[in-house]
């Protein structure tokens, strides 16, 4: 004989208003997370694109035309293109699809699947976008070529791929002997520009390393941004008073953890309190001129930042 249904039901735990919130807030969770990484995805796909069209238009207002090249895998095919003739687009497929193999092995898939999506977005749009002359002077030509150039890597750099695999196959040679990323690119730059040299002329390898150059200090400026941070450590005894200061007059947001100061033949030591913030390079002449009105004896130590993430790093509007 079946039991009744309502028996049944009341065995079912009824879920408790702690279980519900838990329950919504799980699901706040999810959601909020779905919209950052959609929010960061789109905001990938436009630093992609635009670094795509910035890269094809100072190869193709530039570069190409008036013979010229430049550093890194982009440098072996437009040398490539000057000695042979080939296709730039194939080129460019050809030559970086070692790199993206490097980049799946030694970074990640994604950053690989990205890598080569905006290579060969790059190759599209070099063979089917007609960009025109912009200049035939040789100096405009290094520059704005390589300033172009490195504007598209740099902002294909923030979009989380890269369409110049010189960076990744120096993070893999890097790793495997030891040596920094930096002194790999170089030797590789520098086999490209005595390459030019050897098999083109020395003019075309000296304007090469004024792209280079050029490029190189964009993707700096792209990536980094145009304020350039400065990491301000302050111990003084006056430290309520200094921090007062940086919140109220700078309007800085700040750090303070405790440490421990010493001197003396014996190493005598006090507890102190160590004060950190935040500033623009503009800014430190000020915040140095404040400081010293406080304490005169402070010591501070200031160290280059690359970059910053949340708190109060713009400049907020002060109350008076």
């Amino acid at each position: 004989m079946k039991r009744p249904h309502h028996r049944l039901m009341r065995q079912l735990p009824i879920p408790s208003s702690a279980d519900r919130e838990a329950s919504e807030y799980r699901r706040a969770r999810k959601l909020k997370a779905i919209r950052i990484a959609m929010r960061r995805r789109i905001k990938d796909a436009v630093f992609m694109t635009l670094g795509v069209f910035s890269a094809a238009f100072g190869l193709e207002g530039f570069l190409i035309p008036n013979g010229f090249i430049d550093g890194g895998a982009t440098g072996i095919a437009l040398l490539t293109v000057r000695l042979a003739g080939l296709p730039l687009p194939v080129l460019l497929l050809l030559i970086n699809a070692p790199f993206i193999y490097l980049a799946f092995r030694n970074i990640g898939k994604e950053f690989a699947l990205k890598t080569a999506i905006a290579i060969a977005a790059l190759a599209l749009v070099t063979a089917t976008v007609h960009f025109p002359d912009v200049t035939h002077d040789k100096l405009l030509v290094a520059v704005f070529g390589g300033f172009f150039l490195g504007a598209g890597i740099g902002m294909a750099v923030r979009g989380g791929s890269v369409i110049d695999g010189t960076e990744v196959v120096a993070l893999a040679v890097s790793r495997k002997l030891g040596v920094t990323i930096g002194d790999v690119v170089m030797v590789i730059n520098v086999l490209i520009f005595g390459a030019a040299a050897l098999l083109v002329d020395t003019e075309t390898a000296l304007y090469a390393m004024i792209t280079y150059l050029a490029a190189s200090k964009t993707v700096d400026f792209v990536i980094e941004g145009i304020e350039e941070y400065t990491g301000i450590t302050i111990i003084s005894p006056h430290s309520d008073e200094i921090r007062h200061m940086i919140t109220h007059v700078m309007g800085r947001g700040l750090t303070v953890y405790m440490g421990k100061r010493g001197y003396g033949k014996t190493g005598h030591s006090f507890d102190t309190e160590i004060v950190y913030c935040v500033i623009t390079r503009l800014e430190i002449s000020k915040l140095l001129t404040e400081i010293e009105k406080i304490d005169p004896n402070a010591f501070v130590v200031m160290s280059a930042v690359k970059d910053t993430r949340g708190g109060i790093i713009k400049k907020r509007p002060l109350k008076h």
